[in-house]
């Protein structure tokens, strides 16, 4: 992975550069934020390590410059002598994903980013899934449905494989919506009723076919496996728009 690191104090960027060259990561190291921003312009980064107190903007502005310019997918570990509640309270708030005090700790900060980057760029699987009547080809981002092929846009396909990977799991909305935009506040509410109505939809989810989604008043939904056989007594497995 490609990591971003910045801190006004050059022997704590020392630190972290051998920590993450020895967890096999490539990381470029930034004593201000305006040179950090001005890379951030031109190139990518899988991670970025941010300090609070900087001499010419604060780690903050910066990840708010981030999430507007770039967006929320990008991980972003703050590590600072700011360790009030408030302030963590603070930072997360702000965007960043997750958040650790000074002095470093070496364990802590191999785990912590081992951790980020594990959630972010979780492997995707390389061989087909089948579940009953539907087949997913990760390599192609494709689905089969009897045989055929049904067309998916990229956030359906997806929210659909991370449905059928979490079969009778009840996942709050924001859960999902995460899943499929990241942590993007302006995404409506119905954005995920209408991706989730056209799922149901196109890959023909119902009792008969042995899958159903069901909205969990209040929480989220829930994909289940059902036995086509009891089909006809199924009648509350209809997706229910707007209930959750």
């Amino acid at each position: 992975m490609r990591i971003a690191a910045l801190d006004d104090d050059a022997d704590l960027l020392e630190l972290v550069q051998q920590v993450m060259h020895g967890m096999g990561h490539v990381c470029h190291t930034y004593l201000d934020g305006a040179s950090l921003l001005k890379a951030l312009r031109r190139e990518s980064f899988d991670l970025l390590i941010l300090d609070w107190h900087l001499p010419d903007i604060s780690g903050p502005e910066v990840i708010e410059w981030v999430r507007r310019n770039i967006g929320d997918r990008l991980p972003i570990l703050f590590v600072t002598n700011r360790q009030q509640e408030q302030d963590i309270v603070a930072g997360l708030a702000v965007g960043a994903d997750d958040f650790m005090g000074k002095p470093v700790r070496v364990g802590e900060l191999s785990a912590r980013v081992a951790a980020l980057l594990r959630r972010s760029y979780a492997p995707q699987p390389t061989t087909t899934l089948a579940f009953g009547r539907y087949v997913f080809h990760p390599d192609t981002r494709s689905v089969e449905v009897d045989g055929k092929f049904v067309e998916l846009k990229n956030r359906e396909y997806d929210l659909a494989l991370f449905l059928f990977q979490n079969i009778g799991r009840l996942l709050s909305r924001d859960h999902l919506r995460e899943i499929v935009w990241g942590q993007s506040p302006e995404v409506a509410s119905r954005s995920l009723d209408t991706h989730l109505s056209r799922l149901r939809t196109k890959l023909d989810l119902r009792p008969a076919n042995g899958f159903v989604v069901s909205a969990i008043y209040g929480v989220g939904y829930r994909f289940e496996a059902v036995d086509p056989r009891l089909a006809g007594q199924d009648g509350a497995a209809e997706l229910a728009h707007g209930d959750a």
